[in-house]
């Protein structure tokens, strides 16, 4: 006969498993700069370079700003550049 103590009577098999939560899906953003026509991002334009920079100065995600891969790697490059510039800061007050 089994022990009624340790793992095999209080984790068993024959538990009920609770359905797991369904993920939130996000529609995809249009990328501003295919909308707008801009072909190349400058380092610059510290108006769009703001808005892709969280508040504590990161570099936010493409899912995050809705840029396509081709846009979002020059944001990463021009947000270097102008950080390096100060004209954007490395960090957030």
């Amino acid at each position: 006969m089994k022990p009624t103590t340790g793992f095999g009577s209080k984790f068993g098999k024959n538990k009920q498993r609770r359905p797991k939560r369904q993920k939130r899906v996000e529609a995809p953003k249009p990328c501003r700069f295919t909308k707008d026509g801009v072909f190349e991002v400058d380092y610059r334009d510290i108006g769009i370079l703001g808005r892709m920079v969280s508040a504590q100065g990161k570099i936010q995600s493409r899912r995050r700003n809705g840029a396509s891969a081709f846009y979002q790697r020059q944001v990463q490059q021009a947000v270097k550049r102008a950080r390096f510039l100060a004209l954007l800061p490395f960090v957030g007050e």
